[in-house]
């Protein structure tokens, strides 16, 4: 699929704040990419997951969030949320008569966003920190199960 009809799909998306299951009515190759994303909510902040043989890491851009102000949970047994209502603080001046002659710097004021974990994901095994604005979520897989092989008599 093009880069312009993901772009596309995601502009509509957050104009229209359409539902999943109509976004896959309307696009239904946007999400063909990626099945562990649910775009519910904010689509805004790009988030990148890397898939390692032991675990899976999620990288996320949280500019002027602090820790405390970020939650990540496990719903539903299989769906990692990661949630922040924080909102940037600003620096005013020490002295009176301060103002701000130009505000462009705007971070997230309500994140949400909901990721599907695959069955191999040990949710038991899920740590996160949040360093220079960037939010850094690994989730632990389970080993894979081992072979087993029995040997069948012929008769």
């Amino acid at each position: 699929m093009s880069r312009v009809n993901v772009d596309l799909a995601a502009a509509v998306n957050n104009l229209f704040n359409i539902p999943e299951t109509m976004e896959k009515f309307i696009f239904p190759s946007s999400h063909g990419h990626d099945h562990h994303e649910s775009r519910e909510v904010s689509s805004i902040i790009p988030v990148d997951i890397l898939d390692t043989p032991k675990e899976f890491i999620f990288f996320m851009d949280v500019p002027g969030l602090s820790k405390s102000e970020i939650q990540v949970t496990v719903e539903d047994e299989n769906t990692l949320v990661i949630r922040s209502n924080g909102k940037r603080k600003r620096h005013d001046g020490d002295d009176k008569g301060c103002k701000y002659l130009r505000l462009e710097r705007r971070g997230p004021q309500n994140l949400l966003r909901k990721f599907r974990l695959p069955e191999n994901a040990n949710v038991s095994a899920i740590t996160a920190k949040c360093e220079n604005g960037v939010l850094t979520v690994v989730v632990g897989k389970h080993p894979p199960p081992k072979s087993k092989s029995v040997q069948v008599a012929i008769a």
